[in-house]
């Protein structure tokens, strides 16, 4: 389990193909590896990598082809800058919200402006993720935790701090670029709980059954 709060960039190092899968190398100066051991997990732009390998400030992971599938990182090259966050301890501070490290589907950067000191990004919704967003409820995109500002049916809105700016890769995103999008865990299991209590609901949560369970 993750957090969402990035604790340092790192850059896509080496990149070999090996039958259908990958093995990638992470360098990063600023992520401390004091503690990290082979086997241990670390969210690499919101993906769940284990580590198979240390290196000299680096690590070395296998992507699946299920990973490959799902993401982005087939379409990565050497050079590309990716967040990082080590797995949660149980004595950590819970500074974003809980994150899986699976992702649940790509977004696309719709439109990025500067207002004041802030960045407003605006993301494709996918229409399957779409019942997960809530306003001012939280969403992680390419491993960093972040509060929907605005949602509509196709599409929500991110404002990124300075401090986010400055450690994440998120303000560099080009226009039309995909991301790694997670949606909130919480919402997820709230959906099968009330499906497991309603069958009859098999075509998905709506505000009536909302309602009959005591949530609105």
């Amino acid at each position: 389990m993750f957090t969402g709060i990035i604790e340092a960039t790192g850059q896509l190092t080496q990149l070999r193909r090996q039958g259908g899968d990958i093995v990638v190398t992470i360098h990063s100066d600023n992520l401390d590896f004091s503690d990290v051991k082979l086997g241990d997990s670390i969210a690499t732009n919101g993906v769940c990598l284990t580590v198979t390998a240390l290196l000299q400030n680096s690590f070395r992971a296998d992507l699946s082809a299920e990973t490959l599938a799902l993401t982005q990182f087939a379409t990565y090259q050497i050079g590309q800058k990716v967040n990082l966050e080590k797995a949660l301890m149980a004595t950590s501070r819970l500074g974003g919200h809980l994150v899986s490290g699976h992702v649940d589907g790509l977004s696309e950067l719709l439109h990025l402006e500067k207002t004041a000191r802030a960045w407003q990004l605006w993301f494709s919704l996918p229409p399957a993720l779409a019942p997960y967003l809530a306003y001012k409820g939280s969403v992680t995109i390419d491993g960093v935790s972040l509060t929907v500002n605005d949602v509509t049916n196709d599409r929500f809105r991110l404002t990124i701090v300075p401090h986010t700016a400055q450690h994440t890769t998120l303000i560099h995103l080009q226009k039309g670029q995909r991301v790694h999008l997670e949606v909130d865990l919480i919402a997820r299991y709230l959906e099968r709980l009330l499906l497991a209590k309603a069958p009859a609901a098999a075509g998905g949560v709506d505000l009536a059954l909302l309602k009959q369970r005591g949530f609105l």
